[in-house]
């Protein structure tokens, strides 16, 4: 769970550790190096000023007092004449020291020269400064009092360097902990939508990419989660739609067969099992009809017509059953209104939304059908009194097997589909239709072409 947190961690460890070695070893190379040439600095300022009082006073009490002072310090010095003879040293004078003072050019600046800087291999680094007498000053310090100092001021770098690599790991592993946080909670929550279980709850995880990857994870296992649900419904209630008239059709045939049954009985029994029979034909046809759309064999085989002549003749047809529920039937419909559709198909959709209407409409409401154009755009409403549909239920009406009231959907003979069909012939026209509704006060349905 932790695996992508680790490699998080270790990249952003390795990548600090690259960026602060290289940044160290510049910076202990500089120190180093500034620190060497302090050292040489005053390695030669030392002998100048020793220079400037030997040029002053150029006496053997004035040499003894410099060579006796520099013989309690860590620097040596060494006096020569013109002749490169040595005149007078702090301490005695060893072969190297003789190499150095030998390979002194002729001519040096007064300012002085540095003689030897390589304090790693060589045992002093030395400085020249020359006095006016054509005699010169050497100074002198052993590396090892360098190398001491170096090693020490290295001793202090590692420490830092220890202090720094513990402060970034915890740094690092906080840092990556943090970041991963979120990705290890999608990567939990995308593991339970996978085993089936879709109870996830991702808290808000930022207003960055990663919260919205998160949200849109939410928004998938809500939405897992609300198919699942209305596939259990709808294997629930298809299976009670088939099983209801299946066991009329079989109930009532065995007892129309039987030989005692009066004739009327028997055309009556044989009537439920002709409604029974026709529902259950409807039903499937409708799961036929959604199965074609799914498989992109449904065609649309589209003509120009007017459209408020088309409504007349469906409004004719249903009317009466809306006259026996005693629901009123308006048609709004002005003028001509051509359209390309497909007459059996779009009759099919309209036919559909009134059905509904009237199935959820109370006696005494009115229900209207309403055509107008706008921006060159055919809109078509069908509007109701009845019940309405809950806020909350409106976003899943066009989805199929999905019904707002089970239990009055279910006596209304309603299988969650007809909805689902107007939403695909609508689309297959190239169109689009909305769902305004409030509870108690009616739905209206809009088709825009």
């Amino acid at each position: 769970m932790d695996r992508i947190s680790m490699k998080i961690g270790a990249v952003f460890f390795i990548t600090i550790l690259l960026v602060e070695g290289i940044l160290f070893y510049f910076l202990h190379s500089s120190i180093i190096h500034s620190r060497i040439d302090e050292e040489l600095a005053s390695l030669q300022t030392r002998g100048n000023n020793h220079r400037d009082i030997l040029e002053t006073s150029y006496l053997e009490e004035t040499i003894h007092h410099i060579t006796s002072m520099e013989s309690r310090t860590e620097t040596h010095v060494v006096i020569t004449d013109r002749n490169g003879e040595i005149v007078s040293a702090s301490i005695p004078v060893d072969r190297t020291i003789t190499e150095i003072i030998e390979k002194s050019p002729m001519h040096i600046v007064r300012d002085g020269l540095i003689l030897e800087d390589d304090w790693q291999d060589k045992k002093y680094i030395a400085s020249v400064s020359p006095l006016d007498n054509n005699g010169a000053v050497y100074m002198f310090k052993n590396t090892q009092r360098v190398q001491g100092l170096i090693a020490r001021l290295n001793k202090h770098f590692w420490l830092a360097g220890i202090l720094l690599l513990s402060s970034m790991a915890i740094i690092t592993l906080f840092l990556s902990r943090f970041i991963t946080k979120p990705v290890i909670k999608m990567n939990e929550a995308t593991l339970k939508i996978r085993k089936g279980d879709y109870s996830v709850a991702l808290p808000r995880l930022g207003n960055d990419e990663l919260g919205e990857l998160g949200e849109s994870i939410q928004v998938l296992a809500d939405d897992l989660n609300h198919i699942k649900k209305q596939r259990n419904e709808f294997l629930a209630s298809i299976s009670h739609e088939l099983r209801t008239p299946l066991t009329y059709i079989k109930g009532y045939a065995d007892i129309a067969g039987k030989d005692g049954t009066a004739p009327e009985d028997r055309s009556r029994y044989l009537q439920i099992i002709h409604e029974e029979a026709s529902k259950l034909s409807e039903l499937i046809k409708g799961l036929f009809d959604l199965a074609k759309m799914d498989e992109n064999t449904f065609t649309i085989h589209k003509e120009k017509f007017e459209l408020c002549a088309f409504l007349r003749s469906i409004h004719s047809k249903i009317e009466p059953s809306y006259i026996d529920k005693e629901i009123t039937l308006n048609l709004i419909c002005d003028g001509e209104v051509y359209i390309e559709a497909d007459p059996i198909r779009f009759e099919q959709i309209i036919l559909n939304l009134l059905d509904n209407a009237r199935k959820y409409s109370e006696a005494g409401s009115t229900t209207t059908i309403e055509v107008f154009e706008k921006s060159g755009k055919t809109h078509l409403l069908v509007k109701d009194e009845g019940k309405g549909i809950p806020k909350e239920d409106i976003p899943w009406i066009f989805e199929r097997f999905y019904r707002v009231d089970k239990s009055r959907s279910k006596a209304l003979g309603g299988s969650g589909l007809g909805l689902a069909i107007v939403k695909e012939l609508v689309e297959a026209h190239g169109g689009k239709i909305t769902c305004t509704s409030q509870l108690h006060a009616g739905s209206t349905f809009e088709i825009i072409l």
